[in-house]
């Protein structure tokens, strides 16, 4: 197992900035704002070959009030459990505070190996910026801007010294990502705890607690997934603030990188416009996708069966995709969730024969022919696959690169159908083959015309 290095620290001194920099991605939000950070965030590290894995915490609370605040604290501290060394962060602009005092004692007694990173000091004296951080007796400071990378590569070979060398074989070559998205409140985070066993992500009874989209390794049947936890897409209209603009964007980009989403749909509120567009934009995207209506055990019988018509009657285009009736809170219902995602990823990664697709594509048309084209008949004549996650099926043949939007549905129902695949967009290519005669005539009259200007340059001579 990679060693787990834990950022921890009081809001708005870097941790963020610091987490970004150790995983060279932009997974954590950064803004000038205390209590961005409200989940652990995971991420992977490497110096030279030593890799490990990074967890970004929300800040400890001294400004934060109530029992988000005091969710977010819990969060911090069961990630000091997990850890094999911690890094804290304290910034070297501000100063030592009081709060920071109490942390280190705290950390002094989890026993993990602790190390002081003195944030912020860009144009100041390394021996200045770290002096008065001594005094919390965790051993020799090291000065560090987290935002230029100044001093952050020392202080990681700092920190690896003291922990065990690793046989890393690397990852496996293909470990599902699995982004949970929906609209806020929904329960996807509930949802999550639920598939994990346990509180990994903060589940507070106020839409919009999730900012960041969460990604928490773990595995199920002797296979590992990664779960994406991600902030819940609103309308347009009703993002206002800045940072919610920011989790907007960070869920569709959890979009873009996994390989299969659940949608969950609140089963009080049905199937709102939200929804719909959630689910084309998935699929558009050409993401496997498993609907999860959640909160079901609080319907009666009649609304029951209105949800089921509002699928139905909304979702009209995702008709392969699997639906499950679930409640995250109480865990029912989860078993065949998994089951489905493990379903749709294999359909995504499918492997088609090239032979079985030309028979299947010419059954299709000839069953259905593609209609003429201004007095033509469109052709096409041979297709093979041209990628995966989606599938995509490459059709050549006369004109087929005019072939309607209906058309290809209808070529990839069917070839959804002969591979029985579910959950997964098909996507149908079309490549018309050129007219043999038409280069030829252009490249005789470029000729000519040079020649015939030769002449007359002649003549005039």
């Amino acid at each position: 197992m990679k060693p787990v290095i834990v950022i921890v620290g009081r809001p708005n001194v870097g941790k963020s900035t610091l987490f970004n920099r150790l995983t060279r991605s932009r997974l954590a939000l950064v803004a000038d704002a205390p209590g961005l950070t409200r989940d652990r965030q995971y991420g992977d590290g490497r110096v030279g070959d030593r890799p490990y894995l990074v967890v970004d915490t929300g800040g400890v609370a001294d400004r934060l009030a109530g029992a988000l605040g005091d969710d977010m604290t819990k969060q911090t501290q069961q990630a000091i459990a997990e850890a094999d060394a911690v890094l804290f962060v304290v910034d070297g602009a501000s100063g030592l505070v009081a709060s920071e005092r109490e942390l280190s004692a705290q950390l002094r007694r989890s026993g993990k190996p602790i190390y002081v990173a003195v944030n912020k000091v860009e144009g100041r004296e390394p021996e200045t910026a770290i002096a008065e951080f001594h005094a919390l007796g965790l051993g020799a400071p090291s000065a560090i801007s987290a935002r230029h990378g100044d001093g952050v590569a020392g202080l990681m070979e700092r920190v690896l010294v003291g922990l065990p060398v690793v046989d890393e074989s690397g990852p496996p070559a293909d470990v599902p990502k699995v982004a949970i998205v929906g609209r806020p409140n929904v329960g996807k985070s509930t949802l999550v705890n639920a598939l994990l066993g346990e509180e990994r992500v903060i589940v507070y009874d106020e839409g919009g607690t999730t900012r960041d989209a969460i990604h928490v390794p773990f595995e199920r049947n002797a296979q590992q997934y990664v779960l994406i936890d991600t902030a819940g897409v609103r309308r347009r209209t009703k993002v206002s603030e800045t940072i919610e603009k920011f989790s907007v964007v960070k869920t569709l980009q959890a979009i873009d990188e996994s390989d299969v989403c659940i949608l969950v749909i609140d089963a009080h509120a049905g199937v709102g416009d939200q929804d719909v567009a959630l689910a084309g934009h998935i699929l558009e995207q050409g993401r496997a996708l498993v609907l999860a209506i959640n909160k079901w055990d609080l319907l009666d019988v009649a609304q029951r069966a209105w949800v089921r018509r509002e699928v139905n009657r909304k979702l009209p285009f995702a008709d392969y995709v699997r639906v499950h009736e679930i409640s995250a809170k109480r865990g029912s219902g989860l078993a065949p969730l998994f089951d489905s995602i493990r379903e749709a990823y294999a359909a995504a990664c499918v492997a088609m024969s090239t032979a079985r697709l030309n028979r299947i594509l010419g059954a299709a048309v000839q069953a259905t022919p593609p209609p003429m084209l201004r007095g033509r008949r469109i052709r096409p004549k041979y297709a093979h696959q041209g990628g995966r996650r989606p599938p995509t099926i490459i059709v050549h043949g006369n004109l087929v690169d005019e072939l309607s939007d209906a058309y290809r549905r209808y070529l990839a129902n069917a070839f959804r159908r002969a591979f029985g695949l579910v959950g997964t967009p098909v996507r149908i290519e079309c490549r018309a083959e050129d007219n043999p005669y038409r280069p030829k005539r252009a490249v005789r009259r470029a000729t000519r015309r040079p020649a015939r200007a030769r002449s007359r340059v002649k003549q005039r001579v």
